[in-house]
């Protein structure tokens, strides 16, 4: 036989032209370039010319020459679909990052505005301002509130005879147990001040009967206090708590300034209450009359008459509470 009509026994040859066809067929589904898969089917048949029809070496060295060239297209293709790919992961990586990073902001600037709003509001009502986007709540206003004050009375006097460590001791427990009595009843702290707390309803969250919250607010800090002062008066430095409730119209807003501002309530209003706690006796509740007329059905109280009180132009008609009524439960 002839050079020209010699065939090779191939056996690469032939794996190429077996393989190739489908190697090509499967990436063109990723790459979706048909310039290899084209290529490569030309080498294919031309392989199969030179092995099956007539042997050419020149014609046999185009195409593995083909097949190869068709290899590296192909490789290309791919290499071109993994970078768009990995490109596109990395934009998409790149925006969730972003997305995080805005969302870790805004949550941690959440977070900062719900420390700030439990300084003087309850949890549940500083969550709610911050979650109802409601904030603007606490700009100045004026809104009608039931009011109280309370605070310790002889409290000077004992602090001059014990160690300051049991003076904060005794503060602590006081506040701490006020507030949780208060976050109970969802009111709202405008006022700490050593020994002296003052509470209102109404704002910035709407209340029902803010009145009668607060009287229900001011028993339960009334009993809670007979555990408290009981240790003390068995030391014979005997505690007091006077209790005042005013109710009606106040400007409230922050006061302070930033990092450090309260939300307060400023008025005659808080004047009254004030006064009312000063002069209640030892676990007296006191209480104006505007405000038990809004809860005369839901307590029992009693009369105590007018009194003109420090500051307060015209005389104050002012009533006892002795507890709640059968529907002020």
């Amino acid at each position: 036989m002839s050079r020209h009509h010699r065939r090779p026994a191939t056996i690469g040859g032939k794996a190429a032209s077996e393989g190739y066809p489908y190697a090509m067929w499967r990436d063109q589904r990723y790459h979706r370039n048909a310039i290899p898969a084209a290529v490569g089917a030309t080498g294919v048949v031309l392989m199969f010319f030179t092995l099956y029809v007539r042997y050419h070496e020149e014609i046999e060295a185009l195409s593995y020459a083909l097949l190869v060239i068709a290899a590296l297209l192909n490789l290309n293709a791919l290499m071109r679909v993994l970078n768009r790919t990995v490109g596109q992961q990395a934009r998409e990586i790149r925006n969730l990052n972003l997305g995080l990073e805005n969302k870790v902001e805004r949550q941690s600037h959440e977070i900062d505005r719900l420390a700030r709003l439990k300084q003087f509001l309850s949890p549940q009502v500083a969550e709610l301002v911050v979650a109802e986007g409601k904030e603007k709540l606490l700009d100045t206003h004026r809104q009608f509130i039931a009011c109280l004050f309370c605070d310790i009375r002889n409290f000077t006097a004992v602090s001059e005879d014990i160690e300051p460590e049991e003076v904060i001791s005794i503060l602590q427990t006081y506040h701490e147990r006020v507030g949780c009595l208060v976050m109970e009843h969802r009111g709202t702290i405008g006022y700490r001040a050593g020994d002296g707390i003052m509470i209102f309803f109404n704002d910035p969250i709407p209340c029902e009967e803010p009145v009668l919250a607060a009287v229900q607010l001011v028993l339960a800090i009334r009993a809670a206090f007979e555990q408290l002062r009981e240790p003390w008066s068995e030391r014979g430095q005997p505690l007091g708590l006077g209790l005042g409730i005013a109710s009606g119209y106040a400007t409230l807003g922050l006061v302070g300034f930033q990092g450090r501002a309260d939300y307060t309530a400023i008025g005659s209003v808080v004047n009254i209450a004030s006064r009312l706690c000063d002069k209640a006796a030892d676990g007296e509740i006191l209480i104006t009359q505007r405000a038990y007329i809004d809860v005369a059905s839901q307590i029992k109280a009693k009369s105590l008459g007018g009194f003109d009180l420090k500051g307060v132009r015209n005389s104050v008609e002012i009533y006892g509470v002795l507890g709640l009524g059968p529907s002020g439960v």
